[in-house]
């Protein structure tokens, strides 16, 4: 079964599409306007191995708040419908990133249950038009749309775009784990269900 989805998200501050696929070789399409955060979710695609295209309009001359929050929304219900029953996924993944000074974690269970911690300070308000306070948002969001379980750290670091570059490469290649689908796993629960 392709394990894809398509989700459009039209409010009055932002319009969205995003097309997912989980098996896909890592092709991204991203314009959200916001250019820092096209690049952050290229990195997603490119180190998960998924396909992603993500379209976005919103009221950018507000700030970037509502097309960030709105994106990560999308983005986390595309994951949970292409994920479907979740049957013989290797469910759980992991990746350490570093980039050049700074080293990121990210660990994600894709349990069913969304829950993020988020741990990581940024010394500057703003990498490009991309408010920093919004990287913790992003990821928290993602994890309760998405229905997963999601740890994000800042281990250490000195430059802003590097930390935020290591986290985002690092949960691109913990999506790209914990989606990979393993013939021997016909459970992913001990429970028989993952919810």
């Amino acid at each position: 079964m392709p394990r894809n989805a398509t989700v459009e998200r039209k409010t009055r501050e932002t319009e969205i599409q995003i097309t997912l696929n989980l098996d896909g070789t890592g092709q991204a399409e991203i314009q959200t306007g916001i250019g820092f955060f096209d690049h952050m979710l290229h990195h997603v695609a490119v180190h998960g191995l998924l396909d992603l295209s993500v379209r976005a309009r919103g009221d950018l001359h507000i700030d970037a708040h509502h097309t960030i929050e709105d994106v990560a929304i999308v983005l986390g219900d595309a994951l949970e419908r292409a994920l479907g029953d979740r049957k013989g996924i290797a469910r759980v993944g992991y990746c350490y990133v570093p980039m050049d000074e700074a080293l990121a974690r990210v660990v994600v269970d894709l349990s069913g249950r969304g829950y993020a911690v988020f741990d990581g300070a940024f010394a500057t308000p703003l990498l490009g038009a991309f408010p920093t306070s919004l990287v913790a948002h992003f990821f928290e969001t993602l994890a309760q749309r998405a229905k997963i379980n999601l740890h994000a750290h800042i281990l250490y670091g000195r430059d802003d775009h590097h930390k935020a570059e290591a986290l985002f490469k690092a949960l691109g290649r913990a999506l790209g784990m914990a989606t990979t689908l393993d013939a021997r796993r016909a459970e992913t629960s001990t429970k028989g269900t993952l919810v």
